[in-house]
């Protein structure tokens, strides 16, 4: 499909969410900004949309226009511009939702990762086959070809933790998650298996809330948070039964820093919480 035909990503609409938010703190009008940059109110309106690619000394020249001074929060967003990166994920733009190739845009240029999961283990710590048990149980059933392409897609997902640059990542796990046994003893064992060995590598943090920790915020939903390359463009993504949910004004944000900071204050220390998988794997 051309470029001209593609829909905004998550990525592009929060560049130009970011710029109505710098419009909108400096007191402008559509009108009066257009005029300030000698645009038509319409290249206005699809910038703050996502439908219009917008160069970085265009950025710059708004944030300028909108009296902005913070230079770092300019340059971050200078940094989005150019249009939807061309990246593996375009691989799937006919075949999963919109809202999945928006996870994996924001995936690739976070500059860091904290995820959450209560049940279900973080796609990114998954192993091919137990993404591929939890995916075939899906309601409603998904066909055969469907299955393989969600499966490849997880796993592709997971790059952003390996190379000479991977992402650092913090993902908590509740001891539950690890007990679900999904696919099967042997499925179970090798995922286990896989979560020790990457817990090992410097770049991630691996921590268990364990049973006895009692209650903590947000036990029902998995938590996905993204930090940009300036703190005011974190994004956090929640799964739901109907597809991504992505978050990013400064009260949420702040919401889930502190739900993600009082789990991470539940759970075991990261040699602790290995020592827990390993037991788990021994009872398998």
């Amino acid at each position: 499909m051309a470029r001209k035909n593609l829909p905004p990503s998550a990525r592009q609409r929060r560049l130009g969410t970011e710029l109505r938010r710098l419009r909108e703190q400096a007191d402008l009008s559509v009108t009066r900004a257009a005029a300030l940059l000698g645009f038509s109110q319409p290249q206005v309106s699809s910038i703050e949309t996502g439908r219009f690619a917008v160069s970085a000394d265009r950025v710059r020249a708004m944030a300028r226009s909108y009296t902005c001074a913070d230079e770092a929060h300019i340059d971050a967003l200078a940094e989005m511009t150019g249009g939807r990166t061309r990246g593996w994920w375009e691989e799937y733009r006919e075949i999963l939702p919109p809202d999945t190739l928006d996870l994996a845009e924001l995936e690739h240029h976070a500059t860091a990762l904290r995820t959450a999961a209560v049940i279900h283990l973080p796609g990114l710590l998954q192993t091919r086959p137990h993404a591929h048990a939890v995916i075939s149980d899906v309601v409603p059933a998904l066909s055969p070809p469907d299955v393989e392409h969600r499966v490849s897609y997880r796993i592709k997902r997971q790059a952003v933790l390996h190379g000479e640059e991977p992402t650092p990542l913090t993902a908590i796990v509740h001891e539950a998650a690890l007990h679900m046994g999904f696919g099967g003893p042997d499925v179970a064992r090798a995922q286990l298996k896989n979560l020790l060995d990457m817990s090992e590598r410097e770049h991630i943090t691996l921590l268990v809330i364990p049973f006895g920790a009692g209650t903590f915020p947000s036990s029902g939903q998995g938590i996905h948070y993204m930090s940009g390359t300036a703190p005011a463009l974190d994004t956090v993504q929640l799964d739901t039964d109907h597809g991504s949910a992505f978050l990013d004004t400064q009260p949420q944000l702040a919401k889930y820093r502190t739900i993600l900071d009082r789990m991470e204050g539940c759970s075991l220390e990261p040699a602790k919480s290995r020592d827990l998988i390993r037991r788990i794997a021994a009872d398998i």
